[in-house]
């Protein structure tokens, strides 16, 4: 159980809660303003690993373990970083550690399988649930299917690249941070990612 005072606003909607609130508060160890947390950000980062691993049951899977190390690391967080920026290092540090493993254990072949974590606060659900993600309305459409057949033609960069630039909205800086890379790459990345799209777009467009 939370200590007295830890819960931010408490007569607040969980829509009037800033992030920074529910940081500060999840700092105390405060397990429902950690819940308030994940559901807020849950749908943003299943949506960015499925579309990064194109494999629904093991996005589930890995979102559940983004936040099972956000709790761990939250700690830690500094109030002048950005959250979202933070929250998308970790994912991309999660999706290239499964990646890597998955290369080794089975060269190429995916399989199931995540972190075990144990110390996560009792009745904070990190599970994402059917919510609605960012990119439905595409994924419900043509154009949507043509746009993520085009995406699992790119190689995991180009591909994260684009999402967080195009999907999540992040600027070149944060991509930066977030991939650990320099703006220059980030740049060149997205030129390349926008380039073959398009062309794919185009091309199966003319088959129409």
């Amino acid at each position: 159980m939370a200590p007295a005072g830890t819960s931010p606003d408490a007569g607040a909607g969980d829509d009037e809660i800033s992030d920074h609130q529910l940081i500060e508060a999840c700092q105390k160890r405060d397990a429902k303003a950690f819940e308030t947390l994940v559901i807020r950000h849950r749908g943003r980062v299943y949506a960015m690993v499925q579309n990064m691993i194109k494999n629904e049951a093991d996005a589930w899977d890995l979102s559940q373990e983004v936040f099972l190390k956000v709790w761990k690391a939250l700690p830690k967080f500094e109030a002048r970083a950005k959250f979202s920026t933070w929250l998308y290092r970790i994912t991309h540090n999660v999706v290239y550690d499964w990646l890597r493993k998955r290369k080794i254990e089975s060269a190429g072949e995916l399989d199931d399988g995540i972190l075990n974590e144990s110390d996560i606060a009792a009745g904070a659900r990190t599970t994402p649930t059917k919510i609605a993600r960012p990119d439905d309305a595409l994924a419900n459409s043509e154009l949507g299917r043509r746009i993520n057949s085009a995406l699992a033609t790119l190689n995991t960069e180009h591909r994260e690249t684009i999402l967080l630039r195009e999907v999540q909205g992040l600027d070149y800086k944060e991509i930066a941070k977030v991939m650990g890379c320099s703006l220059g790459t980030v740049m060149s990345r997205l030129y390349y990612a926008r380039k073959k799209l398009q062309t794919l777009l185009c091309d199966e467009k003319g088959k129409d």
